[in-house]
Parts: structure tokens; sequence; C-alpha cells
């Protein structure tokens, strides 16, 4: 293991963020590293809704306040769970691949706003 590059057993991370309003077409969070894709999983920000890529709404009306956001990897399981304030908000399967990391911060994506913000603060990666 090399700093928190993982390929088996069970990862958390573990952090609060904060959107401004206006921030939207951008990715906040990601598990980087999947079997066919880059990505294991990616929580994008589209109109104040924090989404699964740019599917499936994980949390509504995330602007303008902090959150608590873990995401639990269990990579032996294949599984990822998504919990914002501590209430499990979603469960997905993983993507293989052999080498994963937790990434945070601003990634634009589709249709990105031309002002993007994202904070974050008391970040912890823990493993079981």
């Amino acid at each position: 293991m090399t700093g928190y590059d993982y390929s088996s057993g069970v990862w958390q991370f573990e952090g609060y963020g904060y959107v401004p309003s206006g921030t939207t077409g951008v990715s906040i969070m990601q598990v980087f590293g999947g079997g066919e894709s880059a990505t294991t999983l990616m929580l994008h920000v589209y109109d104040g809704s924090l989404r699964y890529y740019s599917g499936a709404a994980v949390e509504d009306n995330i602007y303008d306040r902090w959150f608590r956001l873990n995401v639990v990897h269990d990579v032996d399981a294949s599984s990822l769970t998504v919990f914002v304030d501590g209430v499990e908000r979603l469960r997905v399967p993983g993507h293989g691949g052999d080498k994963r990391f937790f990434k945070f911060g601003l990634y634009t994506q589709h249709d990105a706003s031309s002002c993007m913000e994202s904070r974050w603060k008391n970040i912890r990666i823990l493993r079981k």
C-alpha cells in the first residue's frame, strides 16, 4: 500500500463539505480507479442536488450548508455506500479495477457553471 491507495478491504472517506449556490456541473468527490472506467464512484452537483454521476439524486438542497459526507467502499464485496449527515443515501456496486483512492475538491463535468467552488474540512480516511 502506498499512501491511501487501496486494492482490498473496507475503506471510508469522511469529510465536511460545503458547495456555494451557483456551483453546478461539477464533481466534488470521487473514488478514482475502476475496471473499464476511470472511476468507481463520482458525486456530482447539478442545480443544488448531489448526484451519483449525473443520474440519481443522492441529496437535494446541498447548497450553502455544511454537510458530513461518508463514503464506505467494501472492495471485497464490491459495494459502495454513501451517507450524508449520517443517513444512508446510496448503495451501489463497485466497478472493479486493481487500485483505488479517494479524491475530493472540484472537477468540471457537463454544463459547468462559470464560477465553481467547494470547501472541505475535517477530512479522514479510515480503514477497517
